[in-house]
């Protein structure tokens, strides 16, 4: 397969992407006026809370079984260590380049989240059908590489629905507090008109509804160095020690845990996989014969919505990131290097290691499934996060739009080099 040809193959779907955000950032101006942010925040819950679960069962029903479960037992190890990696990459650009708090969470989501599902479900099938493909007959080539693709799709959106789940929130919650933070110095201010008042009392004071939080921020605001600050403060710190125990601290876990596995993606993750892997379910809903084939049909149906809703999302969020964007160019050069050049490198060594441990089976399509997932630009999944908890969905907007620009390059440069190593 000569270069241009697999230039084409693989910016197709980047294309398609960069071309359906551009319709979304029209549809987000004032002309049109048709995709505001209360319409793309309701869109957003709609791919969160229908669209993405319907994705995310249907292809796990459809092309997991049990038995390829245990044979590509490596495939969810190698999806771990993409994350694994990553993030750890991504958190030593967050210590060197010092971002702002409530972006921390976006760096390192978008270099340990790669895009798993619809770009391989493009790129493997248009591979096996070219003249001089090293991966053997191309009927079989391309069934089995979507059955790799799905799988993998079906792996990247478990993870992305708990890790980076988590780390998207935590940088919501830090961005809220941190707003909340600074709102007391905006306080707005009103006459006490209390019949009761005294001489005392007729004086400025906050909102009703806001004057116990203002009176604890005035507290917090005492120099450290007044005694009567210090004494509260010690006694409050020694009643909240107090009060935590180690149960209490498990249970937070655990319910936080149970948080993450009972958002709509992750539970139809498990429930797709429970119904691949159990034949007698699986039978109820996939194939010809099957007496509710019609349930997994409808879900299909709403699967194919979710790629082009967040895309479109992500497109309308572009138009305003590119004007109020506070994320540093250097952060964007460091997710792209960190993207496309560190993590293919590792994962060539990761897959060759493995092969060479016997840990992989023969088929060359899947150890170049395996060194792809290393190479693939930020899950879009990451735009439906930000938006969810109304955190960073500018920066989301512009980090997306330049790592999905050099996309098209990477992914040529090193799919011919996979192909190379494994010709």
């Amino acid at each position: 397969m000569g270069f241009w040809t697999f230039f084409e193959v693989a910016s197709m779907p980047i294309v398609q992407v960069l071309l359906i955000s551009v319709l979304g950032a029209l549809m987000a101006t004032q002309y049109w006026n048709l995709l505001t942010a209360d319409a793309r925040r309701s869109l957003n819950k709609m791919v969160f809370t229908v669209f993405t679960p319907s994705l995310m069962f249907a292809s796990l029903a459809k092309t997991v079984t049990l038995e390829e479960i245990i044979s590509w037992w490596f495939m969810p190890v190698n999806v771990a260590m993409t994350f694994l990696i990553g993030g750890i990459l991504g958190w030593i650009v967050v210590k060197l380049l010092r971002p702002k708090p409530h972006l921390e969470g976006l760096v390192i989501a978008t270099c340990a989240s790669g895009n798993l599902g619809n770009l391989l479900l493009i790129i493997v099938p248009a591979i096996c059908h070219e003249q001089g493909s090293p991966f053997g007959n191309r009927d079989v080539c391309s069934s089995v590489g979507l059955s790799y693709a799905s799988f993998s799709m079906a792996l990247g959106g478990f993870f992305i629905w708990s890790y980076s789940y988590q780390l998207i929130k935590q940088s919501s919650v830090r961005y809220k507090a941190l707003a909340q933070a600074a709102e007391p110095e905006e306080v707005p201010k009103e006459v006490n008109k209390d019949f009761d008042a005294n001489a005392q009392t007729q004086l400025l004071r906050g909102t009703t509804d806001d004057q116990e939080d203002v009176s604890v921020l005035v507290a917090s605001t005492k120099s450290s160095s007044d005694p009567e600050c210090q004494i509260i403060v010690t006694q409050a710190s020694h009643l909240q020690t107090g009060k935590e125990s180690f149960w209490k601290r498990s249970l937070e876990f655990l319910h936080q845990l149970l948080e993450e596995l009972l958002a709509p993606p992750t539970l139809a993750a498990i429930v797709g996989f429970i119904f691949g892997a159990v034949v007698w379910l699986r039978n109820l809903i996939i194939g010809d014969s099957a007496p509710l084939r019609v349930i997994q049909d409808s879900i299909e149906i709403l699967g194919d919505g979710t790629i082009p809703c967040i895309t479109l999302i992500l497109g309308g969020n572009l138009i305003q990131g590119l004007r109020s964007s506070t994320l540093k160019p250097l952060i964007i050069i460091a997710v792209v290097c960190v993207r496309y050049v560190a993590l293919p490198f590792i994962g060539v060594w990761v897959v060759k290691a493995a092969a060479a441990l016997g840990f992989l089976p023969s088929d060359p399509l899947y150890h170049y499934v395996l060194m792809v997932q290393f190479t693939l630009p930020p899950a879009m999944n990451i735009g439906t996060m930000t938006q969810l908890f109304d955190v960073a969905q500018e920066e989301c907007s512009v980090l997306f739009l330049w790592t999905y620009l050099v996309a098209a390059l990477a992914l040529t440069g090193w799919s011919m080099v996979y192909m190379w190593i494994l010709s």
